[in-house]
């Protein structure tokens, strides 16, 4: 990974502070043209990020807030790697009722993207109830009982109709609030899969009750323990999924 490609959005960008980005990507402020952008350097195949851009600018389109990717001089939305953003102005959501404005904006999410491609390379939870590797997530490297959890938290998702999920949507970190907007950033885990996989959230913004918050608990978090094995973190989402 290198930095040489910013050179490409103009010869006055420069990097201002790095940024919380996780452990894939390399994340700053940066400015553009006297505009103040996100660049993000990772390690993504040129299909992936292809799919990531693609549906941002959809999403743009139909009146989501999401950060947009803003072209180099060429007109490429990405090169190596790199990849420059609009700047979401705003702050992380903090009491119930700004959970539940988040809940709105990921059914939106979901509703404008029925049908929509799977992202190049991932597999969603019910396919994995027959397949081991998917991106991130490899079934083969958890111990047989903890797949078996999994396999059985997905299994009651089978036969639901699946969009885009943001993926990440319950870390504060990944929303930018005003008064006037939701913002979904930090599309890393986003993917075709079911969408109750979203709407895990704190206060249960999304008002989910009974058997349906069941089983969209026990789904995300054999999601989550899947995707991160084997930090704690993993182990600690593990423990709620009920045995089998």
């Amino acid at each position: 990974m290198s930095w040489d490609a910013l050179a490409l959005w103009g010869h006055e960008v420069t990097r201002i502070e790095p940024l919380a980005g996780g452990s894939s990507n390399d994340v700053w402020s940066v400015r553009v043209d006297g505009r103040l952008a996100v660049a993000r350097l990772g390690k993504r195949s040129d299909a992936d990020l292809a799919w990531e851009a693609e549906l941002l600018q959809y999403l743009d389109r139909n009146g989501l807030a999401v950060p947009v990717p803003i072209p180099a001089l060429d007109g490429r939305l990405f090169v190596n790697g790199l990849v420059v953003m609009d700047y979401m102005e705003g702050g992380p959501p903090e009491t119930a009722s700004d959970w539940r404005r988040v809940a709105d904006t990921l059914r939106e999410l979901h509703r404008l993207t029925k049908g929509w491609a799977q992202r190049p390379g991932w597999k969603s939870s019910t396919d994995l109830l027959s397949l081991e590797k998917g991106t991130r997530i490899d079934l083969a490297a958890m111990p047989a009982e903890a797949v078996l959890r999994c396999r059985a938290a997905w299994k009651r998702l089978e036969g639901r109709e699946t969009c885009v999920v943001h993926g990440n949507p319950n870390n504060p970190g990944n929303v930018r609030m005003t008064a006037g907007r939701v913002a979904l950033i930090d599309w890393d885990e986003a993917h075709v899969d079911v969408p109750v996989l979203d709407l895990v959230l704190p206060h249960n913004g999304a008002g989910l009750e009974g058997a349906e918050h069941d089983i969209a608990a026990q789904a995300s978090a054999a999601w989550e323990a899947a995707v991160c094995w084997k930090d704690d973190y993993a182990v600690e989402r593990l423990a709620e999924v009920r045995a089998v």
